[in-house]
């Protein structure tokens, strides 16, 4: 009788133990097709705000006192957008996911897909109402670095119960709105980079590395 590999056995103990304590199911092209809803959002929004400034020279502002202000129908019109882009993003990122995990053979929704799920949403519900409080006083110009930086904290706290890139994932998006807090008037560049660009980089990586390899990991 062929005694059994150690490597082998090591190997299969470590997939097992990373099964049991990380989400592995996330898909690299759910991040790939976020980032490009994201940059058309982000297309969609640089239009009206085109067609604003062309009915009106006045319509952004930037000012130490003042911040940045918008017309309330340009406010609500980019916000649906968003609202659109968000849950586009969403329903494609739990398609990936529910396709990924029936492949994978784990559970969508185990008590580590409810740890990450958690860790996640507590640092987006919190800035989703800092951004609202953002809109209320007058300052939509920081709603875009603020959605930066509380995505990337987000990532960064559900880094710990996925794979160790969504980490630096986080860190990234993170860098990015400590940046565009300081340029206002490139906001939407940023999140268009942050959103867009950095989830496409990021999921073809990941789907590469992950899944296309043949490998048990997943991806975001």
């Amino acid at each position: 009788m062929v005694p059994n590999d150690p490597i082998n056995e090591l190997a299969h103990i470590r997939v097992l133990m990373d099964r049991s304590t990380r989400f592995l199911s996330l898909s690299g092209l759910s991040g790939v097709i976020a980032g490009f809803v994201a940059l058309g959002g982000a297309l969609l929004a640089q239009h009206h705000i085109t067609v604003a400034i062309g009915r009106s020279r006045d319509v952004l502002t930037y000012g130490t006192g003042n911040g940045y202000t918008a017309p309330h129908e340009l406010l609500l019109t980019l916000l649906t957008d968003a609202s659109l882009v968000l849950l586009v993003a969403l329903l494609s990122a739990a398609w990936f996911t529910w396709r990924r995990s029936k492949r994978t053979g784990q559970y969508l929704w185990d008590a580590t897909a409810q740890r990450l799920l958690i860790n996640m949403l507590v640092p987006l519900v919190m800035g989703g109402i800092f951004c609202l409080a953002l809109f209320y006083y007058g300052l939509p110009g920081l709603v875009a670095p603020a959605t930066l930086v509380f995505y990337g904290l987000a990532l960064f706290n559900a880094g710990k119960y996925t794979l160790d890139e969504v980490r630096w994932l986080g860190l990234c998006e993170m860098l990015l709105g400590a940046i565009s807090v300081f340029w206002l008037e490139a906001g939407l560049l940023f999140w268009a980079l942050g959103f867009g660009v950095l989830h496409i980089i990021y999921g073809a990586v990941m789907y590469v590395r992950y899944e296309r390899a043949g490998h048990g990991g997943g991806s975001i």
